[in-house]
């Protein structure tokens, strides 16, 4: 009979503790705070849908040219060429042009792989790895995703 007695104490003491404490799980004004947690994440996709995205053309003389398609123009553009396993990279100065591409001379030659990087004052696109003698690649969101 110990058994069932002490069932029964543990279940009241159960009890009274959930009634007297606050387990404070569910905050007051839990309504205006999931509201403004739907604000927070619609800002965040309208900030998303505006990434920025770019076109690299390389030309046959050393030119290359960056092409900015989404997102607010930078004050300054740096793109880094470096070959896998390398730790030795080229950094290619880009400058603004009139039509509002940046452009810059690079001195990358040959075959092989590649990772891409190219970043300005306020982002950074993802880092891209090209196969062989890149004339144009896109980083970033494809043009309309978003």
């Amino acid at each position: 009979m110990a058994g069932p007695f002490v069932v029964v104490v543990a279940s009241l003491a159960s009890a009274w503790i959930a009634i007297a404490s606050d387990d404070g799980l569910v905050a007051e004004d839990y309504y205006k705070q999931g509201l403004l947690i739907n604000r927070r994440l619609a800002a965040m996709e309208r900030i998303q849908t505006r990434d920025p995205s770019a076109t690299i053309t390389f030309g046959g003389n050393g030119e290359v040219r960056v092409h900015l398609e989404e997102g607010t123009a930078p004050s300054r553009l740096s793109l880094r060429l470096r070959r896998p396993g390398d730790h030795s990279e080229t950094t290619v100065s880009l400058s603004r042009a009139d039509n509002g591409d940046w452009v810059g001379k690079s001195s990358i030659e040959g075959e092989g792989r590649w990772i891409v990087e190219i970043e300005s004052d306020r982002w950074q696109l993802p880092v891209t790895t090209i196969a062989g003698r890149p004339s144009q690649i896109h980083v970033g969101l494809k043009p309309g995703v978003g």
